[in-house]
């Protein structure tokens, strides 16, 4: 049975009981604690955790997941990858264990012909927590399951919770016995590997208290409503109903595999080393293909960061596998072609996919490149002062500066005689990573922490009545006040606090829209809105300054946004819309948003493209905008079902998370339509202008344009235009012929600087052949040491010049400083051959400060006169030794 059709009978499954079948979220997710969805539960986070209402009494999904904590780890063993896809069935108050247990029983051991998966109910197992008798009953009543094959464990196996107070409970995990050929007879405490699990089952009845790991928090009672959150691992069901051994053997995963064993000449299964970096390979074009599909872009920080190593793994090992071409081509269209019966949006989106990607592996290549040049300086160096070992921070930062893998550090040192001080490098990797955890745990206290005060007001008085799409002021009550030290009965003036009203027009910053700005104004207060968030789903909290008077608890405000400000913010998000519309339409559709920040005057639109756009492109994307501005093209919204909305083609956002009915921005109608849930201008001649000020890199494959909007806009066109006329008038040219005017300039620059640099060759030239002829004999060895008032480069250059005309069958030196306190010492041949080396020179005479090759070496950071004092020592110190 291929893995997608194990997921459509899961899903059908369900759906014929009652589930609403729910989308798989995307894998960049908004929750602060995370930066991808790690479990299937997470999109139904907020309502296990009481921040928001179910939209459903009981749904079922098949969620995309990625784990990366342990990267390194992957492919080392059989069980576990990056990416994974995780079936589950979710109640909200609804049924309970005994259904739970029967859905997973049933499904799991029905005839295929019935919509079953036909596994042997004699080879099943499951564990239940040892406190759970309930569950260790149902078993036996609803599966027959004698007492041997339903094992008790312990809270590190069997008991769930979020790792915050908040809901948990005890849970029950399915296990197949696989034969005695995978290991030992016993059960799942026993062997793992032989008895697989495939299914959890997880009973949400209990809130826990605080405290930490996964046992020794107090359990404060039962949860007013109980649920149920199962997970059947995917991978793990196709390995069972495939016959294979482990999850690379299936049907998404072998044939990328496969694919990077023909290309590197190698049989999998022959050497263990080679299949390690086989399923590496396989495992990260897969996740690659699945994370560039949602929008993720390659770059140095959070979700890129984690996608480009990713990527960098992958070409990494193939590399190691001796294939050394260019390896995503060959690999990433196996993958797409494996997933797409599951995800058509990989193909649909491949050409925008594909670019990144293969961008990313061009990148890499140069990194290597370079990586390689920096790793043989410093294993030259350690070898010329006679260590062994390259230190570990040379390691790390051949790693973490230039993304060079340490296995590779490793490998090529060893190639050059030299050692890795592989505990310093891990030692600092250990310290990165333990800075990385306690910043993720900061994020998840912190929020907990944060939130609690808020999740009370949530609960007592319901969602925020939000009217930022309808008008500009409300009549509104405060509900809660809370200052640093938690919530507050009053403000006073000076104080900044986070406000919460019953209603509100202010708009919370969201989709790349920054908040309003405003005012609350009051029978005894006013104050400043400054910022405006939406820390719970439905809850909107405003940051605001007390300017005057007290503000308490319970009173009645007048909550009035800046309406230039709005004006201003609805320009940018529409404007935003226009842009993007227009470079789609000018560079295709793999031009695609991926992440954009709008605010009034300005926006930015950051998109995957390889290479800088051209001057005559950027002229053509901003035409292209404002001639729909020219049109007045009608700005609409709609409301409809989110399967109508992608059928309409929509564009979304990937990092958001959307709900079964989802709002349509539509400007022009079909030229621009996008999922947005900001403020819009009615026509598009409102947005008034769009003015490109800027196009840059921003990471490998990822480009961005920035635009002054409106009055902004106008104003930036109006600096621009004072500008080019105060520069005619300084050429008294007219402003057609400046291009012309400024090319001659610059040409006529260009000429003297060509011979000013000629005469300057002259100069060096014969102020060398002076220097050279004053050389001292110290001890059969000619030292010329002298002084320049000059740059760095200048003493470099006369240096050369004075050792490349001292005569070549005698020893000679020349060293240049300058007034500044550099120093430069060059060493000809004969002085090399006699044991000299210029770097060794520079660090004797600058204690240490400098260094380089074995001719030419530079350095600096001595005061100028006691180099000049140096410096005249110096033949002594030759004659010396």
């Amino acid at each position: 049975m291929r893995t997608a059709d194990i997921r459509q009978r899961f899903l059908d499954y369900f759906a014929a009981r009652g589930h609403s079948v729910v989308p798989s979220a995307p894998l960049p997710t908004p929750d602060p604690t995370l930066l991808f969805v790690n479990a299937g539960m997470v999109p139904f986070k907020p309502y296990f955790a009481g921040e928001a209402a179910p939209r459903w009494d009981r749904a079922t999904s098949v969620q995309k997941c990625v784990r990366t904590l342990d990267i390194e780890e992957v492919g080392k063993t059989t069980r576990h990858g990056s990416f994974f896809q995780m079936n589950g069935n979710f109640s909200f108050g609804d049924y309970f264990k005994e259904e739970a247990i029967a859905f997973a029983w049933d499904l799991s051991v029905k005839p295929q012909a019935e919509g079953g998966y036909g596994l042997d109910p004699e080879r099943i197992w499951v564990t239940v927590h040892h406190s759970d008798a309930e569950s260790r009953g149902i078993w036996r009543e609803v599966a027959g399951l004698p007492d041997a094959r339903i094992v008790a464990r312990g809270d590190e196996d069997n008991f769930w919770s979020m790792g915050v107070p908040g809901p948990c409970g005890p849970c029950s995990e399915l296990y197949y016995d696989r034969g005695p050929a995978l290991g030992r007879e016993g059960g799942p405490a026993v062997d793992e590997d032989r008895y697989m699990e495939f299914w959890n089952l997880v009973f949400m009845q209990y809130e826990r208290g605080e405290g930490p790991g996964k046992s020794g928090y107090p359990i404060l009672g039962e949860l007013p409503r109980r649920n149920i959150d199962t997970g059947m691992g995917l991978e793990r069901m196709a390995t069972l109903l495939q016959g294979k051994d482990n999850l690379y053997e299936t049907d998404e995963i072998r044939p990328v595999l496969d694919r990077a064993a023909e290309l590197a000449g190698v049989r999998y299964g022959a050497d263990a080393g080679a299949d390690v970096r086989l399923r590496v390979v396989a495992d990260h074009v897969r996740t690659a293909l699945m994370l560039l599909a949602d929008g993720t872009a390659p770059g140095n920080e959070g979700r890129g960061y984690v996608l480009r190593r990713i990527l960098r793994r992958s070409v990494r090992s193939m590399r190691q596998l001796g294939f050394h071409d260019p390896a995503l081509p060959e690999l990433l269209p196996v993958a797409r072609d494996r997933m797409a019966p599951g995800y058509p949006d990989v193909v649909e989106s491949f050409a925008r996919i594909s670019d990144q990607a293969y961008g990313e592996e061009d990148a890499f290549r140069a990194t290597l490149r370079q990586g390689t040049t920096v790793l043989d300086t410093a294993v030259a160096e350690v070898r010329r002062g006679g260590g062994r070992s390259l230190p570990g921070a040379q390691a790390f930062l051949l790693h973490d500066t230039y993304g060079f893998p340490i296995d590779l550090t490793l490998e090529m040192a060893a190639e050059q005689g030299v050692e890795v001080d592989r505990e310093g490098f891990t030692a600092l990797m250990n310290a990165q990573r333990e800075r990385a955890r306690a910043d993720a745990r900061a994020r998840k206290s912190g929020g907990a922490a944060d939130t609690s005060a808020l999740r009370a007001v949530l609960d007592a008085h319901g969602p925020t009545d939000w009217h930022a799409w309808e008008g500009l002021t409300t009549e509104s009550r405060v509900l809660a006040l809370l200052g640093p030290e938690g919530p507050a009965p009053v403000a006073r003036t000076g104080d900044i606090v986070s406000v919460v009203l019953d209603r509100t027009p202010f708009y919370a910053e969201s989709g790349g829209q920054d908040s309003d700005a405003g005012l609350l104004s009051g029978a005894s207060a006013e104050a400043e809105v400054v910022d405006v968030q939406r820390p719970l789903p439905g809850l909107v909290v405003h940051r605001v300054r007390i300017t005057a008077g007290e503000l308490a608890v319970d009173d009645t405000v007048h909550a009035a946004v800046d309406p230039e400000w709005r004006l201003g913010a609805r320009q940018a998000h529409s404007g935003t819309h226009v842009l993007h519309a227009a470079l789609r339409e000018v560079l295709g559709p793999t031009a695609l948003q991926s992440g954009s920040y709008n605010r009034p005057g300005y926006l930015r639109l950051d998109f995957p493209w390889r290479g800088a756009l051209s001057p005559a492109v950027r002229s053509e994307v901003e035409e292209a905008a404002n001639r729909a501005l020219r049109r007045d093209l009608p700005v609409g919204v709609r409301w409809m079902p989110l399967p109508e909305a992608k059928q309409l083609g929509a564009l979304a956002l990937f990092d958001e998370t959307y709900g079964e009915k989802v709002r349509v921005v539509e400007i022009g109608g079909a030229w621009s339509r996008e999922l947005c849930g900001g403020t819009h201008v009615e026509h598009a001649a409102q947005i008034g202008t769009v003015a490109l000020t800027s196009e840059s890199s921003v990471g490998a494959g990822m480009r961005r344009l920035e635009a002054a909007v409106g009055i902004e806009g106008f104003g930036y066109l109006a600096r621009e235009r004072d500008l080019v006329a105060r520069i005619a008038e300084q050429l008294g040219a007219p402003r057609a012929e400046l291009p012309e005017k400024i090319a001659g300039l610059l040409d006529r620059l260009k000429a003297a600087d060509r011979e000013n640099a000629r005469l300057k060759a002259q100069a060096v030239s014969a102020r060398a052949g002076d220097l050279a002829g004053q050389a001292a004999d110290a001890g059969g060895t000619l030292v010329v040491a002298h002084t320049l008032d000059g740059a760095a480069d200048e003493a470099r250059a006369l240096a050369l010049a004075v050792r490349d005309r001292l005569p070549r069958d005698q020893p000679g030196i020349a060293a240049v400083a300058t007034t500044s306190g550099g120093l430069v010492v060059a060493v000809n041949a004969a002085a090399r051959e006699a044991g000299r080396h210029a770097g060794a020179l520079v660090k004797e005479v600058l204690g240490g400060r400098g260094g380089g090759s074995a001719d030419v070496a530079q350095g600096g950071g001595v005061p100028a006169a006691d180099l000049t004092a140096l410096l005249a020592d110096l033949p002594r110190r030759i004659a010396a030794g």
